[in-house]
């Protein structure tokens, strides 16, 4: 094999095998934390820019297959691993990991101590890196990472073009794909809700033209100030349509009542992660992908109050508004990876669209 090099922005190099494409890629290395789902993380658009480390030793033990994909086309930049398997063994397995990386340009680097570069980042933060040849001179690495700046299409390169329809009898629900995973779309189908994914600049006025019986605000990548259009397409329906905000459409759900937010010293990267629902004090196990987070003392003056919080880092994970029919949760409830034993969460977002249904029935009998 030949021989590959990851750098981080600090001058931290890592000299490990190649696999996967013989591109080179820059971006965000992240951990993730993951015993098991490197196929359903290397096809999550929240993961767009970002060199993921899989923390777990051994990755690609089961192949890849065509069911358990968040995206048709994956986003991250790259792939660190400290031992990868060439020889799959499962009865669902289709292909390699190295030849699916191989077939999407996205490089891998193998044989080095994940551990210590986990705890690196723990210590030092997140950093720009790239994964390049061994051969190619440190200092010509290093001055193109610090001519990297910090990507703002994120969510414009992982949102649709134009509206798709999926079709079914139940409540119509719109969904603003900001890096939208397949499993979103399993949970509302299983509820039999005919979904219409609109593009993240769509319009509200376009939006309200679907005549929809609720909103959903996807997950997706980067960092939630970039889009102000989305802001203040939620701040336009806010109010007007029950709204459900995931991961990223939390925090532009948060932004649009007048929240802030703020970046993470390392982002949660994971399937482990509890998180604590204030109402009921119940914990859950959740998955998350995210860098970003609400700023607490920013929220009572929002309207909004903190539904759930994590026993991580005491950090908000969850919001609710006091007026409108209108909830949000920084995990990610379909799981995929990880648990999903959050999905109740989409049940409540129906609840919340028949109470509104009904009370809006009533206030015109009156």
């Amino acid at each position: 094999m030949s021989k590959r090099q990851l750098v981080l922005e600090d001058g931290t190099t890592f000299i490990g095998e190649a696999f996967g494409s013989d591109v080179t890629k820059y971006g965000e290395v992240v951990f993730n934390t993951g015993m098991t789902g490197y196929q359903e993380v290397i096809t999550d658009p929240a993961y767009n820019n970002q060199i993921v480390t899989l923390t777990y030793p051994l990755v690609g033990g089961y192949g890849i297959n065509r069911d358990d994909f968040e995206t048709i086309t994956p986003f991250i930049s790259g792939l660190i691993v400290k031992e990868i398997s060439h020889d799959p063994s499962n009865f669902r397995s289709e292909e390699t990991l190295d030849s699916f990386l191989k077939a999407h340009h996205i490089p891998g680097i193998s044989g080095i101590d994940t551990r210590k570069l986990t705890r690196i980042i723990r210590e030092k933060g997140t950093m720009k890196a790239t994964i390049t040849d061994a051969d190619i001179d440190y200092d010509v690495v290093k001055l193109r990472l610090d001519k990297k700046s910090e990507n703002t299409d994120l969510v414009s390169e992982t949102s649709i073009v134009k509206p798709y329809i999926v079709p079914g009898r139940g409540k119509r629900i719109v969904v603003i794909d900001l890096g939208l995973k397949h499993s979103i779309l399993r949970e509302l189908t299983e509820r039999d809700c005919h979904v219409t994914v609109v593009p993240y600049d769509y319009s509200a006025e376009a939006i309200l033209r679907f005549r929809p019986d609720g909103i959903l605000l996807s997950n997706g990548p980067g960092n939630p100030t970039f889009i102000p259009e989305t802001v203040e397409t939620v701040k336009q329906l806010l109010g007007r349509i029950p709204l459900f905000g995931i991961g990223l459409g939390h925090q532009l759900f948060a932004l649009a009542c007048g929240a802030e937010t703020e970046k993470l010293h390392t982002g949660h990267h994971g399937t482990n992660y509890p998180v604590k629902q204030l109402e009921k004090d119940r914990t859950w196990l959740t998955t998350q992908s995210r860098n970003y987070t609400v700023i607490e003392s920013t929220v009572s003056e929002a309207n909004l109050i903190v539904t759930y919080r994590s026993l991580n880092n005491d950090t908000v994970e969850g919001l609710k508004h006091n007026e409108h029919a209108a909830f949000s949760v920084q995990f990610n409830p379909e799981g995929a990876p990880g648990p999903n034993e959050t999905n109740f969460l989409f049940d409540e977002f129906i609840d919340m669209i028949d109470r509104e249904q009904t009370k809006n029935e009533v206030h015109i009998d009156a």
